[in-house]
């Protein structure tokens, strides 16, 4: 996949200028906004850089894309292997003996469990990248020939919320992957690095990558976890003597059981963080892609990666209550302890054991190009105006603002793990039942003679016949109503949570209240409007 900077460039600069296609025809043309001609050859420059991406959010058309092939499929299952085996989530394993207070056979099975059913989800959302041509979350403006694929299930203009939610989980993910990063490198220094420089470097090295975009992206993710691996394998080795494998629940009855379930919910929500923008990263993959194939690579890359690190994470929050060098590293941020890991290694607090640490504080940026890259598209689908920034402009707004978001919250990292990780999972589950309803119940069947069975991606600009979205929007904002009362956070807990002992079913309420609700509107939205 890293050839696509010439197909990129043809399509022009980042549509700061309107163009117009076959597709375009069907509606009234918007006047373009004015640029000055200096901007203009000056964005061009830019854009000429050797790999550098000029592509927004425009659709990539059938014959812009890469021919199919066996390491085609492979590479996707490595991209994201190589994205998730990172520093962030051995931070996620740590969260179920340290703060949900289970022990390391019931936090390891809600880890893998969940795991499963969120990397499935994500996989599900994966296969309309290569189908359509199109990011997850795109939006294109009137006469600009773009497709999306969140509107064919939500409407035009429903899907905005969509993609400005996915655009705060993405720069939530940032500021976190910010904090680890720079806690490991502070820690390897031995505290003469301060916070806020490692927070730096993570941010500044995530922001080359993301600027130049999927052709560099691809390239970097198709090597960056064998180094991360390699040092993965060195820590279970170092750390796993430590690991109290017996360590049992210290919450038993009903807390168990509400311990159980918010951190199974909080398992599933981190990979299915990726399913609003999973498609994001197949664009380039030709029409004929075998959907089985894309959702079994994106399905094992992401389940072996998660559950790799977690439980890393869970061994080393299960040895801080018999190990006091580690119970004193804790104390200090989960990135020391991580560090800490190393110490099994000789001699004891050695410079390889620090090499290692840089080495998986780096790590955290394969993890963070992605979602950077997505958020900067996401700008871009907002509005006419957000269009008309270049791509990798955006890139370094989304970058200044998680790298502030990260520097101001370095000091609460589980506070924001264990808050802001299930409130954005309870939205993208919400949104993912209403595709999976939207894809089986009314797209396998012809339900209304201007519906047509399945998708129609040359649709992408006539809302006549497009999803009006008035069913998903009310379905969207009753999950809503679901999700909030069923939360268990520092900051709520709502009525259903406290009535069964504090568990967190947040996600499950939303999920149902939706799937419950929007096949009925559905029916009714195409019975009144056919479409």
């Amino acid at each position: 996949m890293d050839h696509s900077a010439d197909v990129e460039k043809t399509a022009g600069t980042v549509e700061i200028l309107s163009r117009s296609s076959s597709a375009e025809k069907a509606s009234e043309p918007v006047a373009p906004i004015p640029i000055p001609p200096k901007l203009v050859r000056w964005n061009q420059r830019i854009e000429n850089l050797s790999g550098f991406e000029a592509r927004g959010i425009t659709r990539v058309l059938p014959d812009q894309r890469h021919a199919a092939s066996a390491f085609g499929y492979i590479q996707m299952a490595l991209l994201w292997f190589s994205a998730n085996i990172s520093a962030n989530n051995l931070a996620v394993g740590m969260l179920g003996p340290l703060l949900f207070e289970l022990g390391f056979l019931d936090s390891a099975m809600c880890s893998v469990f969940g795991i499963f059913v969120g990397s499935a989800v994500t996989a599900y959302m994966s296969i309309w990248g290569a189908q359509s041509g199109n990011r997850t979350m795109e939006h294109p403006w009137s006469n600009m020939p773009e497709q999306i694929v969140a509107r064919y299930f939500m409407g035009y203009w429903p899907a905005k919320i969509a993609c400005f939610l996915n655009m705060v989980l993405m720069v939530g993910y940032g500021t976190i992957d910010c904090i680890i990063g720079g806690q490991i490198l502070s820690a390897v220094s031995g505290g003469s690095m301060s916070l806020i420089v490692g927070i730096v470097i993570v941010a500044l090295v995530s922001w080359v990558v993301a600027v130049f975009g999927m052709s560099i992206f691809h390239v970097y993710e198709r090597w960056a976890w064998i180094p991360q691996l390699i040092v993965l394998l060195i820590l279970i080795g170092s750390a796993g003597p430590s690991f109290n494998a017996s360590l049992p629940n210290a919450v038993q009855g009903s807390a168990r059981t509400a311990s159980r379930l918010s951190f199974f919910s909080l398992q599933l929500s981190v990979p299915v963080s990726w399913a609003a923008a999973a498609s994001d990263f197949y664009v380039y993959y030709p029409e004929s892609t075998k959907r089985p194939l894309v959702f079994l690579m994106t399905f094992t890359g992401l389940s072996l990666a998660f559950i790799l690190v977690n439980l890393i994470g869970i061994g080393l929050a299960s040895g801080v209550a018999t190990n006091p060098a580690w119970e004193a590293a804790n104390d200090v941020s989960s990135g020391t302890l991580i560090l800490a890991g190393f110490d099994g290694l000789l001699p004891r607090g050695g410079g390889f054991g620090k090499f290692c640490g840089v080495i998986v504080a780096l790590g955290v940026i394969s993890n963070n190009i992605p979602g950077t890259y997505a958020a900067a598209l996401g700008c871009q689908v907002l509005g006419r105006y957000g269009k008309m920034v270049p791509r990798y402009l955006w890139v370094c707004v989304v970058v200044l603002v998680y790298f502030i978001c990260a520097a101001a919250g370095r000091d609460h990292l589980y506070a924001i793990f264990q808050n802001f990780l299930a409130l954005m999972g309870y939205w993208v589950m919400i949104f993912v039942a209403i595709v999976v309803e939207e894809h089986l119940l009314f797209r396998r069947r012809r339900r209304s003679p201007r519906l047509p069975r399945g998708f129609d991606w040359t649709a992408w600009e006539d809302q006549k016949r497009l999803p009006l979205g008035i069913a998903a929007l009310i379905a969207f904002l009753v999950g809503w109503a679901g999700a909030i009362v069923g939360m268990h956070q520092t900051w709520y807990v709502g009525p259903v949570a406290e009535s069964v002992g504090g568990a967190d079913i947040g996600t499950w309420l939303g999920v149902a209240f939706a799937g419950v609700l929007f096949p009925p509107l559905r029916f009714l939205e195409l019975k009144k409007f056919g479409r």
